[in-house]
């Protein structure tokens, strides 16, 4: 007769985020971190979120209207910014982030600058004229996705492309 051995303890998904919040917000104090700013929204509640990045990594961010309201400039994509904040788990998603108290200028980021440098000489060589652009045709003979294959929203681009294009190939390109 097998030995019973018993069922280990089964935690729940909000329970197992919650262990993991408290975890994570004892073990930083609040911190200034320097990065780039890009995918900046200001959403209707006055919150602002955005990305911080640097050249090799970047983390979700989100400064609460009771903070947003003593910015002293407005946040864009580019801005090169240092942030003191709180290291924080969204419980619902399970993903952390930086809970950010304050914000300060500290100049356009290096990332932005090449950006728009490459921008400024393609312009130059007529690349964004109206004549060069093409009409995208009615029926592609294939997609291009440029993204993470982790994305959440590949998924959804690639089941509506299977409904409604089921005969185009798609190319992934991370």
């Amino acid at each position: 007769m097998p030995l019973l051995t018993p069922r280990p303890a089964v935690v729940s998904v909000s329970d197992l985020n919650r262990r993991v919040r408290i975890l994570l917000e004892n073990q930083f104090e609040t911190l200034w971190v320097g990065g780039e700013l890009s995918g900046v929204k200001k959403a209707p509640s006055g919150h602002w979120y955005f990305c911080l990045k640097d050249s090799s990594a970047q983390i979700e961010c989100v400064m609460y209207r009771s903070r947003a309201q003593f910015l002293d400039f407005r946040p864009e994509n580019g801005q090169q910014v240092e942030v003191r904040a709180r290291v924080t788990l969204y419980e619902p998603r399970g993903t952390y982030q930086l809970t950010i108290d304050e914000i300060r200028k500290a100049g356009l980021g290096a990332l932005y600058e090449a950006f728009e440098k490459l921008k400024a000489k393609l312009e130059a060589e007529g690349l964004f004229a109206p004549e060069r652009k093409r009409a995208l045709p009615a029926f592609p003979r294939a997609i291009g996705i440029v993204t993470s294959p982790a994305a959440a929203a590949l998924r959804d681009v690639l089941t509506t492309l299977s409904r409604r294009a089921p005969m185009v190939p798609v190319v992934i390109y991370p």
